[in-house]
């Protein structure tokens, strides 16, 4: 299976991280990380690894995917996106050179390799037995890649299943970030970033609460067209 078969571009703006909508705690880590690659030079010189193996789990549509493309252009490096629910091989032994030849190519390039699904693995060990020792063998190929990323390059998993990853996996991580959902407060500020753009007859919404980022710019958004649609058609008559 070649690499660009595996990997997802998108066409849509990337977000910096200025503009993500993140928790102090989180800011002030991604900022850490960000500081310690830009100065990564000085930090090899006293023998400081950096920590380049990052996992982001918590609540879908909170950013996480963001996060990670936010961080590849702060840092001026290619991301290479790989969903490992949509990657993972009937024939697993396959998978495992799949997922070799990807990690190569993130450390050749220095790049940003973004892991999404990373539970995936967790998942497909329950389906059937007669694949334990297989899926164990991946895991294992994994850890091995994982363990053997430079340090110029950076690792990001994605998940929402945090609890079901193997755990020799997760100690791979030096820095773990939970992505919940956002707060009343949190949601207005979001809420109010969309409805700016637009005009005041349009962006009286019904704003909704206890859910995602992701869900709140649709719902948004579906609102705003609705009104959009409505003013054009009192138009016509």
């Amino acid at each position: 299976m070649a690499t660009h078969n595996t990997t997802i571009t998108s066409h849509n703006r990337k977000l910096s991280l200025d503009e993500l909508h993140l928790s102090t705690e989180i800011r002030d880590k991604l900022n850490q990380l960000i500081e310690e690659f830009t100065f990564i030079e000085a930090l090899n010189k006293l023998n400081i690894p950096v920590d380049n193996k990052i996992l982001l789990h918590g609540k879908t549509g909170c950013g996480k995917t963001a996060t990670a493309h936010a961080i590849g252009s702060a840092l001026k490096k290619e991301v290479i996106t790989l969903n490992l629910g949509g990657f993972v091989s009937s024939r697993l032994g396959e998978t495992g050179k799949n997922i070799a030849e990807i990690f190569k190519k993130a450390s050749y390039g220095n790049a940003v390799l973004f892991i999404d699904e990373f539970d995936f693995i967790g998942k497909i060990r329950d389906y059937d037995a007669k694949d334990s020792g297989e899926m164990q063998r991946l895991v294992n190929i994994l850890i091995q890649q994982i363990d053997n990323l430079p340090d110029t390059s950076l690792l990001i998993c994605a998940t929402n299943h945090v609890e079901i990853i193997d755990t020799a996996l997760l100690r791979r991580f030096q820095i773990k970030l939970y992505y919940e959902l956002p707060t009343v407060g949190q949601l207005d500020s979001y809420y109010d970033s969309i409805l700016v753009h637009f005009p005041e007859d349009v962006n009286t919404i019904k704003r909704a609460y206890n859910i995602s980022y992701a869900e709140a710019k649709d719902s948004a958004y579906q609102q705003i067209k609705a009104n959009v649609i409505s003013l054009e058609k009192k138009k016509l008559q």
